[in-house]
């Protein structure tokens, strides 16, 4: 009787199931696989992809990372540009939210709904009218400008500049783009290229996209803070432990899978900037806006090269998993894995060969005296041990 109806559970938890699985099945893995033959086809974009286009291997991922050319040395400049971006604003984006996050769990900050309200707001406003907000600030004669005048400081024209921050940086101390520097570097970019820094547009957007996603990451942070019970705080206060060092010794890796969670959601949405780009020229100034995302689009519905922006698709792809693998071996937990067995086994071998002088010890001393206390594996003897032994 119980097994018939656990096979009418079955059938119920497919059926029930089934809807969702179609759905996904046709409007996202379907599109997936057809995308991904593309990348190795030659369709031009007329019919269907199976039916009207020619495997051709991997000639369009060799055009954007073997072949010299401007598809080469676009999806360069594309990876550098949104390399900076990445480098940029994931740290701060990350470091922002924590702040905010710790300052409005105080129980002595006032208004705190208020404060978590208008932190989050830019976060669920509209990228298109953050954005467009910024291109007027940010102009020649825009209210960012008019502040620094009150300082003496003649700002730059930001969405025109395309000059690099690092080589302003350089130029300061005499360095340009001569020598070595002018020397080839991948994707067909020099390494004076490469070493451009984000270039003052890119400023602007990385500023941008500290202020709309700080928001979304405090929240984040905030529910693991109050996840974290107030009994940790004392203890390590009872133990002598400041703000500081409670923070960065106690509450800090208890936040380890919130921060890996955002660090993982920071570097998927930095590598997939698009609309931003749209706004600001569609990678002006002299391309330095210029990102992968965006890349793949313009490739494909202005350039209509299909495979070569569907190559770029994936490759972006296979870069964000790359790197959200490398992070989260670098983020692992040391005690687990075979690294941590290994230490496992070497304290309980410690131990025991311990255990195993104390009884030797024991057994050879005379009756009355007291067994000089063993000196473990590691050399070092406990502060009492060696005030006994000074006092004997």
């Amino acid at each position: 009787m119980s097994r018939g109806i656990r096979g009418n559970e079955a059938r119920y938890g497919w059926a029930f199931t089934a809807p969702a699985i179609l759905i996904i099945g046709v409007f996202l893995v379907l599109p997936i696989l057809l995308a991904l033959w593309v990348s190795f086809s030659d369709w031009n974009g007329l019919g269907s992809p199976l039916g009207n286009s020619e495997f051709i291997g991997g000639a369009n991922y060799a055009k954007v990372l073997v072949d010299s050319g401007l598809a080469q040395r676009d999806f360069g400049t594309s990876i550098r540009n949104n390399l900076y971006y990445v480098i940029a604003v994931v740290p701060l984006q990350t470091a922002l939210a924590l702040f905010l996050a710790v300052q409005v769990n105080r129980r002595m900050l006032r208004g705190r709904g208020f404060f978590r309200t208008a932190f989050y707001f830019p976060s669920v406003t509209s990228s298109i009218a953050i954005t467009t907000i910024f291109i007027f600030l940010f102009t020649s004669s825009g209210a960012v400008n008019a502040v620094l005048r009150w300082f003496g400081v003649n700002g730059p024209n930001w969405f025109a500049d395309p000059t690099g921050v690092l080589h302003i940086v350089l130029g300061w101390f005499g360095v340009d783009g001569s020598g070595a520097a002018a020397a080839d570097g991948p994707l067909g970019l020099s390494w004076w290229d490469w070493f451009a820094g984000p270039s003052v547009a890119m400023c602007v957007l990385i500023v941008l996209a500290i202020f709309t996603t700080s928001g979304t990451f405090m929240l984040l942070f905030l529910a693991a803070l109050q996840n974290v019970g107030e009994e940790v705080g004392e203890a390590a206060a009872v133990d002598g432990a400041g703000p500081f060092r409670t923070f960065f010794s106690v509450t800090l890796p208890m936040l380890k899978p919130t921060v890996f969670t955002v660090l993982t959601l920071g570097l998927i949405g930095t590598w997939q900037v698009f609309d931003q780009i749209y706004l600001t020229g569609r990678g002006a100034p002299a391309k330095t806006l210029l990102t992968p995302a965006f890349l793949a689009y313009d490739t494909s519905f202005s350039d209509l090269k299909w495979g070569q922006g569907a190559a770029i698709s994936f490759i972006l792809f296979g870069i964000i998993v790359a790197l959200t693998l490398f992070q989260r071996w670098v983020l692992r937990d040391r005690d687990t894995g075979r690294a941590g067995r290994r230490r496992e086994v070497r304290a309980i071998a410690r131990l025991r060969r311990d255990a195993a002088a104390v009884t030797a010890s024991g057994t050879a001393a005379p009756d009355g005296a007291v067994p000089e206390a063993p000196v473990p594996a590691d050399g070092r003897r406990h502060p009492r041990d060696r005030s006994e032994g000074g006092a004997r």
